[in-house]
Formats: C-alpha cells, sequence, structure tokens
C-alpha cells in the first residue's frame, strides 16, 4: 500500500484519489486500516529528496567549497520539520553576474536525473550574446507541486536581487502555472512549443486521417501570420475532420496566447525558437548525467558540463573578436551590424539581408507622420511557395519602424521586410542604435566573464581569490553606488589616492602564490 502511494503522489495524483483508489481496491473503507489523513502524512514524510550514501554529504561539501572560493557563490537547503533535506537551489557567482545581462527571458523545466532515485533536477537557462544556452542557477527537487514551484521562486528571485525576468517559457505543468502568477505576476509566460508538438502521435495518432492532420496542423501552427488567420485555418481543420470532441485541441485552442507562435510574437524571447529551446533546458547536461548516475556523481559532473559550456562561450568570444564575416551586400546597415554584433547574431542578420531578394515592397499611403508600406514576400512552404504580405510602419520624424512579423520584437534582430523600406527610401546607410541590442553586442566586456568557476584551478589560488574579491567589491560600488557625474568623479579620485597609498609592485607574479 505505501508503494502504490508514493508512485501514485509521484504521478501527480493529489492525496484524495490517492486514497480513494485504494478504497475502491480494499472494496470500501472497512476494509483499510489506515484513513486519508494517515496517507496525508505518510505523503508528506517521503516527500523529500530521495537521497543515496553519501549525497547529502557531497552536496553540502561542494557548496561550502564554493562558496568558500566566491563569496557570491548562493544557496539554499530546504529541511522538512524532521530536519531532512527536501529542496536544494544554487547559483554560482557567474550565473548570477550572467543574469545582470541575460535574465530578460528564461526557460524553465524539470528533467529528471532517471536514476534509482528519480530525482526532478531544476535548472534556469537563459541565452547569452552568442545565442548560447546558459545556466543561470538550478535545483533538485522533492515534489513538483505548487508549493514546492513557488518555495523555488522566490528563492531564485532573492538570489537574484529581487528582479524578475520579463518573460518565461516552461512546458504546460498547472503547478508550474500557478507559481509563476504568484512569484512572477507581470512576467509573459508562455509553453514551450516543442512539448507540446511532440504529444501529437499521442493525442491525434488514432484518427484515420492522422498524417493529412499532422501537415495541416504544422501548416497552421508555424505559417499562421495574424491572428485571424491562425483561427480561420483551425476551425476549418477542426470541421472538416470532425475533431470538435477532441478535448486536448479544444484546450490548446483555448489557451493558444500561450503558445501559437503568431500569438507570442509581440515580446521579446531573445530568439529562443518555439521548436528548439526545449533543447537547452533538457540538453544542458547531456553526456554528464545518465540513467546509473547517482546525486553524488553528479555534483560532480555539474562542475564538468559548466566548464564544457564556458569553453563554448570563450571560443565564440575569441572568434567574434578576431574572425570577420565577409559582407553579402553593399548597404551600410550590414556593415553597421558587422562591426557590433557576434558572429553568430551578425549570421542572423545576414540571413534576413540575403532573403532581400525574395520581397517587392511597395509605397501604400501616409498617415499623419506614419508611412506605411506593403512587402510581399516569396516564402516557400512545405514544396510550394506562396506570397505573402507584410506591413511595415515608418515614422521618419523618429525614425521608428515596425513590421508585422514582429521579428525584432521577438528577436531582436531587424527583418528583411524593414530592411527593404530603408532601401527604397534611401534609408540603408545606417540604423538607429536602438535597433542594435546591446545583449547582442561583442564589445562590451560583461562581468560574468572575469569570474572564475570551481572547475577553474586559478580559482583557488589566493592571489587572485584577493583579486577576485576587489573585483566584485569595485563592480558593487560601479553598478548601485554612482547615479552621478559627481560620484564618479569621487570613485576616480578614491582610486588616484588609493594607488598612491598601495604602490605597484611592478611584477604580475605577486599575484601567483
Amino acid at each position: 500500500m505505501k508503494r502504490r502511494l508514493e508512485l501514485n503522489d509521484q504521478a501527480g495524483i493529489n492525496v484524495s484519489r490517492n486514497f480513494r483508489s485504494l478504497v475502491v481496491e480494499a472494496d470500501g473503507y472497512e476494509n483499510l486500516s489506515f484513513g486519508e489523513k494517515d496517507c496525508r502524512n505518510y505523503i508528506d514524510k517521503v516527500r523529500r529528496l530521495r537521497l543515496g550514501t553519501g549525497d547529502a554529504d557531497a552536496i553540502q561539501n561542494y557548496f561550502v567549497r564554493m562558496q568558500k572560493q566566491n563569496s557570491q557563490f548562493y544557496y539554499v537547503m530546504d529541511l522538512d520539520d524532521e530536519s531532512r533535506l527536501q529542496n536544494v537551489f544554487w547559483a554560482d557567482a557567474r550565473s548570477r553576474a550572467a543574469y545582470e545581462y541575460f535574465g530578460e527571458v528564461i526557460t524553465f523545466d524539470t528533467t529528471y536525473l532517471t536514476n534509482k532515485y528519480d530525482m526532478p533536477f531544476a535548472p534556469f537557462v537563459g541565452v547569452n550574446h552568442h545565442g548560447q544556452s546558459i545556466l543561470l542557477g538550478c535545483a533538485l527537487l522533492s515534489n513538483e507541486d505548487t508549493e514546492t514551484f513557488t518555495w523555488l521562486f522566490k528563492t531564485w528571485l532573492e538570489c537574484m536581487q529581487g528582479r524578475a525576468p520579463n518573460a518565461i517559457i516552461t512546458d504546460q505543468d498547472r503547478a508550474m502555472k500557478n507559481s509563476i502568477e504568484v512569484v512572477f505576476p507581470k512576467a509573459r509566460h508562455r509553453w514551450c512549443l516543442w512539448h507540446i508538438m511532440k504529444k501529437v502521435p499521442e493525442k491525434l495518432g488514432r484518427h484515420s486521417d492522422y498524417e493529412s492532420i499532422k501537415t495541416l496542423l504544422h501548416d497552421i501552427v508555424y505559417d499562421s501570420w495574424s491572428k485571424s488567420d491562425f483561427v480561420e485555418k483551425w476551425e476549418k481543420m477542426v470541421g472538416y475532420y470532425e475533431l470538435q470532441d477532441n478535448e486536448w485541441l479544444k484546450g490548446l485552442f483555448h489557451e493558444r496566447n500561450r503558445w501559437v507562435p503568431v500569438y507570442v510574437r509581440d515580446t521579446f524571447w531573445a530568439g529562443m525558437s518555439t521548436t528548439q529551446r526545449s533543447e537547452s533546458m533538457n540538453s544542458f547536461f547531456d553526456g554528464y548525467v545518465n540513467s546509473k548516475t547517482t546525486l553524488k556523481q553528479f555534483v560532480e559532473q555539474y562542475d564538468n558540463a559548466l566548464k564544457d559550456k564556458i569553453e563554448k562561450e570563450n571560443l565564440a568570444d575569441f572568434n567574434s573578436f578576431n574572425a570577420t564575416i565577409a559582407c553579402v551586400s553593399h548597404f551600410g546597415f550590414e556593415s553597421q551590424f558587422q562591426n557590433a554584433f557576434t558572429n553568430a547574431k551578425f549570421k542572423d542578420f545576414q540571413a534576413e539581408v540575403a532573403s532581400l531578394m525574395y520581397c517587392h515592397t511597395l509605397f501604400e499611403r501616409s498617415e499623419g507622420l506614419i508611412s506605411i508600406f506593403s512587402v510581399t514576400e516569396n516564402k516557400k512552404v512545405f514544396n510550394k511557395t506562396q506570397d505573402i504580405v507584410f506591413k511595415v510602419f515608418l515614422n521618419e520624424k523618429d525614425f521608428e519602424l515596425q513590421c508585422t512579423c514582429c521579428l525584432f520584437e521577438f528577436k531582436g534582430i531587424l527583418c528583411r521586410h524593414i530592411l527593404c523600406v530603408l532601401t527604397l527610401t534611401g534609408k540603408a546607410e545606417s540604423v538607429p542604435p536602438g535597433y542594435i541590442l546591446s545583449r547582442w553586442r561583442k564589445d562590451i566586456r560583461r562581468r560574468h566573464t572575469l569570474i572564475k568557476c570551481g572547475f577553474d584551478h586559478s580559482a583557488r589560488n589566493p592571489g587572485l581569490q584577493r583579486v577576485n574579491k576587489a573585483c566584485d567589491a569595485f563592480y558593487e560600488v560601479a553598478s548601485t553606488r554612482i547615479n552621478t557625474e559627481d560620484d564618479l568623479s569621487k570613485v576616480i579620485n578614491w582610486i588616484e589616492r588609493l594607488k598612491i597609498e598601495l604602490p605597484c609592485k611592478n611584477s604580475s607574479s605577486k599575484i601567483v602564490e
């Protein structure tokens, strides 16, 4: 009976339903030696981290070691009433610093370390200036209910000094949704399209016209460029294939503003593709954990996974500074982005430049200060092409542009349709700085890149530890205390006096001990 209670609880069945199933199985309340309250007490007791020998000590020792190396390492170990470990959250100093630059959009998911402990692992993942996944904190959880997620989100928010993300991507978990509404009430919450489309075979596979429905559904979801277009296509599909009673489709249509691309493109998602970003959540630790990984081993592998990601970021930084991608056009705006963006993001912009050949632009009319253009693009949809018309609005006085495709709002990259209008109106030499997002720039020295991590042996050097602590202190002053030119002057003068009081030893080797 106890095993059944635990399995049902892990499957997300609430205690009342769990108990009723046991009543039915026992053929009546009178045949059970315990009541619903006993079940509830037992479930509360087992809802904790399922730890093996040495696991709790390994986690504790890791946290202590990391915090000794860098005081900005943050962790919380949540205990139950009997002082047993329930949940664990941590974020290293580098993740906390990276959040300052890349924390406006995050993905969150609970992926299982599919071992004998069945441990939900919950990473917070963002996207860096190269479009790569970057870890912004993570947790090991005992449960996946609203209470646990609320604890985790509040803990993470405190770790990030109360700065909530603007947008969050998760799966369709109801408990997550409830907690996000409580802790991040102003954040735009989107469901991962990858998770939804993955369920299509399960939910529709038995239909006699499944292959046709799957193809049509893909077209409706990915190739609807207006909300009215999506609704019209969806209703035609449901009617033609007599899917009016399909509860899954009804639920998806009701919540379409949470997952359909055309409904979410007006929000900045840092280019987190609706088909591609569950990957960053689920694959961040691919190759470092497997079905036999223990929690103790996971803690050890955590550093290795982090090291791999950091090395890839460092390599991309190096290439962006030292390898120039040639322009494909003579337009000044392409050179402008070539000089500003990282190579990965410049390639994204170049894809828009290269697609100008498929677009035809016409001036439609003016409404006050706004000039309206229609841009017809010949797009390839499946194995055929079709013309799709987009509207571009240009405010010539303020040099502001907007396109109905919403690529800039969604991805932070100017679209081909806006570029067409710039070329037509003779404004192709350059774009205003506001359209060159700082989060994609290669010429910004970001603080998180200066922070040494636990796997870096130099981080354990006493001399470098002093340097890191000094950098942290100086950065705090620079980011939170300098609000005016007078403040800046005071700090500069103080540093100059400090340089006199602490003369240079004229040897870089003094850092290394």
